[in-house]
């Protein structure tokens, strides 16, 4: 609980590096140092966009340290005329510094807010920057953010040697893992070599002593061909788009296929940087692919009477990837997972448009091909659509199960929690906000659903009354019949919970993919602790935060009397409680169930949850077991 005393004392400036320690979720994904790569391979792109760099090499070394060098126009080393300090020191040691704000030295560039490096530099233990320019090649070093050595002339280069290497070693207090995920790292620079044409990629890891080299002259199509080596395609020949204006450009390719992988293609980028929640561009691009196509079918009277197709029809079965590049994007954070500049949706969605348009006409007999694509899932949804309906009116206001529904009908605000328990059920209902929280209690552990098609699924009286409740029947992209914005999983906080936790993430992996996809399923994170130490209230979700309160109240003077109560399940907690720790948006915590391209979700639960793989299970859990903590 706060102190009751505020003052100007009480107010904290955070200076230089010190916000990125204090609060580094905000600046990075603190999974792995991953992203951290990615922020100083970002710098090395925009080299390259500018049209100043070609080959870019990126190097894990045995002792733990990351390289990544580019033969760039290298960083300035000069001395600032306002800072007066170098370049390359205001660049790595100070937040919002950089020369991609105006657009003067880089026509297109991911490195947007001038705090990519700086955070790289603030979360290592060490980081050494050598800069070749003007035939001298320059070295600093930093420890954990703080400069080490001033920047000094350490050799002679050639005149047009040139270019910028970084190594650094992710600090690992700041991470869950110091582990760099290779596999996502390979997806990433992959995609970057196809994004730029010319470009060539060197990846060297060198504990597995793995070499890797990209370079693509065909860019997307060949991209896109490559993965979906093994699937049988509508289109012989893939839809590509190239256009260009003066301050944006669009690259795009798409095919179709009558039967996809579970994980097809669909990835979008901005300035070569993966945006994983879409965003503007994406929604231009649906809308341009949308427009073309009903176009096409009310042309030719393709359409059966009172159906209407949308974008989610025209790409069920699509596989493609969409890359923009604009001066000044907008993304909605740091971490450039969605795009908001709203002006460069108009520019996807027309060019788009007017590409797939001319192609309709002169590939008719695909372009039916396709439209009937279109057709039969907008021919599905509606019949989802009527079954949702019908189970609506049948059941009337209550809906299915034991389902407690919100007044609100707006997705913007209502909220959906799964909740395990008829006990924690029922303070749940009296903890949520009516207007637009919902409550649906589960009875134990659901259907283990992740090796089970869809149709078999929804045999499952819990899974139907789930489905019908969401408005949304397994398998189904269609997400228009969705009743709820946000769809919270809240268990309690020990095995048994994170066990059932587990199980409806795999069915959302599973079956509900466009769901998770679109970022509406989120966990509860339940306390597991209540601290009481005099009028002061706090709650820890394991042992470790548990702890570390317990250690803050030890110090407080007076020894104060310190209370710890274990919750053994929601159940024990009253309805104050459960709304102040799990359901009012101001104090709760929530984590959100997202995937990406290059995760390795799908291999995990497959591990985790498949019946094929006990045997690895077994050898996994013989060899992991002993890092649980009880």
């Amino acid at each position: 609980m706060a102190n009751n005393s505020y003052d100007s004392n009480a107010i904290e400036v955070l200076s230089g590096l010190d916000p990125v320690k204090k609060r580094p979720g905000m600046y990075t994904d603190t999974s792995n140092p991953n992203h951290l790569i990615q922020e100083v391979l970002d710098n090395s792109v925009d080299e390259a966009l500018s049209g100043h760099c070609t080959n870019i090499k990126i190097s894990l070394l045995r002792d733990g340290f990351i390289q990544v060098s580019d033969d760039g126009r290298g960083m300035p080393v000069d001395e600032h005329p306002e800072h007066k300090v170098s370049g390359v020191e205001l660049i790595l040691c100070k937040l919002h510094a950089g020369a991609k704000f105006s657009g003067d030295d880089y026509s297109f560039s991911g490195g947007l807010h001038g705090v990519g490096v700086s955070v790289v530099n603030a979360l290592s233990d060490e980081l050494e920057v050598r800069v070749k320019r003007d035939s001298k090649e320059h070295l600093i070093t930093f420890n954990n953010g703080d400069k080490a050595s001033e920047l000094a002339e350490v050799g002679e280069v050639g005149l047009r040697n040139s270019g910028t290497t970084i190594k650094f070693k992710p600090n690992p207090k700041y991470f869950e893992t110091n582990e760099v995920q290779v596999k996502q790292l390979k997806h990433l620079l992959k995609a970057k070599a196809v994004l730029c044409p010319g470009l060539t990629i060197d990846f060297h890891d060198e504990k597995k002593s793995e070499k890797v080299k990209w370079f693509f002259e065909d860019g997307l199509k060949s991209y896109l061909e490559e993965s979906a080596d093994g699937v049988e395609l509508v289109l012989a020949d893939s839809i590509v788009c190239s256009k260009k204006a003066d301050i944006q450009e669009l690259e795009f390719v798409i095919n179709w296929s009558l039967r996809l992988p579970k994980d097809k293609l669909n990835e979008t980028y901005v300035n070569l940087i993966p945006t994983l929640q879409g965003g503007s561009h994406l929604n231009g691009f649906k809308s341009g692919l949308l427009d073309a196509l009903k176009e096409f079918c009310e042309y030719r009277n393709l359409l059966p009477k009172g159906l209407k197709i949308n974008a989610e029809d025209v790409l069920s079965n699509a596989i493609f990837i969409v890359s923009s590049k604009l001066q000044n994007p907008q993304f909605a954070g740091q971490t450039k997972e969605r795009l908001d500049s709203k002006d460069h949706m108009s520019f996807v969605s027309n060019s788009t448009k007017d590409i797939l348009s001319i192609w309709l006409n002169t590939h008719t007999e695909e372009g039916e091909r396709i439209a009937e694509l279109a057709i039969m899932s907008a021919q599905t949804r509606a019949k989802v659509s009527n079954i949702v309906e019908r189970k609506k009116s049948f059941r009337g206001p209550a809906l299915p199960g034991k389902l407690s529904d919100c007044n609100s009908q707006d997705l913007n605000e209502t909220e959906l929690f799964l909740v395990e328990g008829d006990s924690a059920g029922g303070s749940a209902k009296q903890a949520r906000e009516r207007s637009f929280q919902a409550i649906m209690p589960l009875r134990g552990k659901i259907l283990n659903t992740w090796d089970l098609e869809s149709a078999e699924i929804i045999k499952s009286q819990e899974i139907k009354n789930l489905s019908t409740a969401i408005g949304v029947l397994p398998g189904n992209n269609d997400l228009s019949s969705l009743r709820y914005g946000k769809i919270c999983i809240l268990a309690d906080a020990d095995s048994d919970g994170l066990h059932i936790a587990t199980l409806l993430c795999a069915l959302f992996l599973r079956h509900y993919r466009s769901l998770v996809q679109e970022g509406r399923i989120y966990i509860s994170m339940p306390p597991l602790y209540r601290i009481d130490c005099g009028k002061d209230v706090l709650y820890a979700l394991d042992n470790t935060q548990r702890d570390q309160i317990v250690e803050e109240f030890k110090n407080k003077k007076g020894k104060p009397k310190i209370n710890i109560q274990r919750f053994k399940g929601l159940g024990e907690m009253n309805p104050p409680q459960l709304r102040e720790t799990v359901m009012d948006p101001d104090t709760r915590q929530l984590v959100q169930l997202s995937i990406s391209p290059t995760d390795n979700a799908n291999s995990m639960m497959d591990l985790l949850l498949s019946k094929k793989n006990a045997p690895a299970r077994k050898e996994w859990l013989e060899r992991k077991g002993a890092l649980a903590k009880i």
